[in-house]
């Protein structure tokens, strides 16, 4: 991803930037001690640094355009165990969609679940991060359009060669998503 938003500001990210694994360690304490420049972020750890003031946010995926037009994630199955589990693929994406609901209407009640459950230590951060992400735009977003964006990035940047269209004809198959968007009436 950070590749693909380097290349479309005119970086090569091969060249203009020194990557650096941190592993274990927490990248808002080595930001804060100068030995990196810049971090990619996701809840919590945004919203740490956000409340800490630690460094500035250069881009936010959910607001800057074009990347906020965009689904920023996707449910990815293995075509193998779809194609011999379509109850089970269907039963999965109705699940997540259903979800991804439950977090767009009841944030409190998810943000209070993350914490209860041990899975960030602080409701404030969650609940934040709960409001930074658009959960109701699946009902929106083109799931096709998006893998055509993102592959026509990842072109740009020479991490693959197929065309956008060859990967949704051979990877794609929207048949789950479809059916379970008509369950719910949308």
């Amino acid at each position: 991803m950070l590749n693909i938003i380097a290349a479309s500001v005119g970086l090569d990210p091969a060249r203009d930037i020194n990557w650096v694994a941190f592993g274990s360690g927490d990248p808002k304490d080595l930001l804060k001690d100068d030995k990196i420049d810049a971090f990619m972020s996701y809840p919590p750890w945004a919203q740490e640094a956000r409340a800490l003031r630690t460094g500035h946010v250069i881009l936010n995926s959910a607001v800057d355009r074009p990347w906020s037009q965009y689904f920023c994630c996707m449910l990815v199955g293995n075509a193998d165990f779809v194609r011999r589990n379509p109850i089970a693929t269907k039963r999965v994406v109705r699940a997540m969609l259903r979800a991804t609901d439950i977090c767009s209407a009841k944030p409190d009640w998810v943000a209070q679940r993350l914490v209860d459950r041990g899975f960030t230590p602080r409701y404030d951060y969650a609940r934040q991060g709960l409001d930074d992400v658009s959960y109701r735009s699946w009902r929106d977003y083109d799931a096709e359009d998006a893998i055509r964006f993102y592959a026509l990035r990842m072109r740009e940047v020479g991490m693959i060669k197929s065309s956008p269209d060859m990967i949704i004809a051979r990877g794609a198959d929207w048949r789950f998503l479809k059916e379970v968007r008509k369950e719910l009436g949308i």
